[in-house]
């Protein structure tokens, strides 16, 4: 892969790797058990497959396809590096989970304490990788371009987002289950922006 992004530094390759790995395993162990929703992209997919009964297989193509190719046009060719090795990472991560059983089955019947350690997971995992420069899904790489073009923090471009996808859902899905997809929303995308913003550098400045 070096061979087509020559850019990409090998340190924050491991990084989208391992916390898209990261991501998945969240997603594996507590999202697919708990019912909770998603705002953003995946959130649009369920809303168009439940009024217009579009295949998600065609929906969320079009959609992260579009939300990618802004991407590339806004923050470059390595953008799209990280984004593949962030991909490769989910995939790797999710197909190591389905080896085992869940390891929190009973999480199910706690939709509160799942909204919040969804939100961890994600929040870190997709953080990380926002951090060096990749994205885990379409969601991520329409808010890091957003951010980029309109200079808004990039945790209430994921909120803005996430309301709109949520309230629209309010047409079919239960206000309860909207209630703890909120929580986790709001979570995970101030834990994107916190991770984000965190200045390394000013650490090490102390340390030395």
């Amino acid at each position: 892969m070096l061979l087509f992004f020559p850019k990409l530094k090998i340190s924050s390759c491991i990084v989208a790797f391992l916390a898209s790995a990261l991501q998945a395993f969240g997603m594996y162990n507590i999202h697919t058990l708990s019912g909770v929703t998603e705002g953003g992209i995946y959130g649009l997919i369920l809303l168009l497959r439940h009024w217009l009964g579009l295949s998600p297989a065609i929906s969320s193509f079009v959609l992260n396809a579009g939300c990618y190719a802004l991407g590339w046009k806004t923050l470059g060719r390595e953008f799209i590096g990280y984004s593949l090795v962030a991909a490769c990472g989910y995939s790797v991560g999710y197909g190591i989970c389905e080896q085992f059983p869940p390891l929190w089955p009973q999480i199910a019947q706690m939709p509160l304490l799942a909204s919040v350690a969804g939100a961890l997971f994600i929040g870190v995992g997709a953080g990380l990788c926002v951090r060096v420069g990749g994205a885990t899904s379409g969601d991520d790489a329409l808010a890091m371009s957003l951010s980029h073009l309109t200079k808004v923090p990039i945790q209430w471009l994921y909120l803005i987002s996430d309301l709109l996808v949520l309230g629209l859902s309010l047409s079919y899905i239960p206000l309860k289950r909207i209630g703890y997809s909120l929580l986790t929303v709001i979570l995970s995308g101030q834990l994107i922006g916190w991770i984000q913003n965190i200045d390394f550098s000013k650490k090490e400045r102390r340390l030395s």
